[in-house]
């Protein structure tokens, strides 16, 4: 639960245990001392902010779980509705920082991982008793370890190529969930399906507005016989854009949505994506072979001695 203090508003109180916390690698001291905390960071479901709260956490059967408690409060945190409506969280776990998939525990699943919960922290079969709604377990889903046949990351060329890497593993993902459905009826998406689909959807969205705003523009600079190209694949972002706004769309209404409907945008944006990845590739990749990534700064000049 996010920890709070009555001597102290919970903000403030909050805020002191993220600073003792960053500052010591994840440890702090008084009535959390020796603790299993970590800090979680989502983007506020309205506001886009990112906010930061320190929770408890469990590890069970190999997962890193996270109980919505609130300390058995009628109603569910709001680090908790935001991450409904932004799965991608960040999470700070002693020195370690990584990026993570926020999926609820659902059904007979949920169950077993709270008996698990309570078995190594029975204050929240407590926070349960206290309250009428049904305390949600959140598994924070580790980043796939790296491929390791991957080439080194040295260029911009490199870079965009891990990054349509990522986007074709995680739509192949997405797919192969929504074909797990069960056909001819409004059954519902399910949250692990629905979050890994709104990851993916934020995911895109993140990677063509930075296209957008840094990337295409500098090579339309470099290489002006490229612009052809560069106005071709902002047409393309702003198709795949839409497709992938009804998608978000279909999401929000995840408990009566239809798997068929799902499977037919998935496959929609699979045919799109692909044929913009693979030509996007084949135009940009020999300019982008150049550019050296991280981008190296520029050297400061050197003074005139006497000066």
């Amino acid at each position: 639960m996010p920890m709070t203090s009555s001597s102290s508003s919970p903000s403030s109180f909050n805020q002191t245990v993220i600073e003792e916390f960053r500052a010591n690698a994840g440890r702090v001291g008084g009535p959390f001392e020796g603790g299993d905390l970590l800090l979680l960071t989502t983007t506020g479901a309205r506001s886009g902010r990112p906010h930061t709260v320190p929770l408890g956490y469990v590890e069970a059967r190999g997962l890193l779980l996270v109980v919505a408690s609130a300390g058995g409060a009628p109603e569910h945190p709001q680090w908790y509705r935001n991450l409904l409506a932004h799965p991608v969280v960040r999470v700070e776990l002693g020195a370690d920082a990584f990026d993570a998939i926020a999926v609820p525990a659902e059904g007979e699943e949920r169950e077993s991982l709270f008996e698990a919960i309570v078995r190594r922290a029975p204050g929240y079969g407590d926070y349960q008793a206290a309250t009428e709604r049904q305390l949600p377990v959140v598994v924070l889903e580790r980043p796939q370890a790296a491929d390791v046949d991957a080439p080194p990351v040295r260029t911009l060329a490199d870079r965009l190529l891990e990054a349509h890497t990522w986007l074709r593993a995680q739509l192949r993902h997405v797919r192969e969930e929504a074909q797990a459905l069960q056909p001819g009826r409004a059954v519902g998406l399910g949250f692990q399906l629905r979050q890994h689909c709104l990851a993916f959807c934020q995911g895109l969205a993140h990677h063509h507005t930075g296209e957008d705003a840094a990337v295409l523009p500098a090579v339309a600079r470099s290489h002006p016989q490229l612009r052809g190209v560069i106005e071709r694949l902002g047409e393309e972002h702003r198709a795949i854009g839409r497709i992938r706004e009804e998608l978000v769309a279909l999401l929000a209404d995840a408990g009566s949505a239809e798997p068929e409907r799902l499977r037919a945008e998935l496959d929609r944006m699979s045919a799109e994506l692909e044929a913009h990845l693979a030509y996007e590739e084949a135009q940009l990749l020999p300019a982008l072979a150049a550019v050296p990534f991280p981008p190296v700064p520029p050297v400061p000049p050197v003074p005139p001695a006497g000066g």
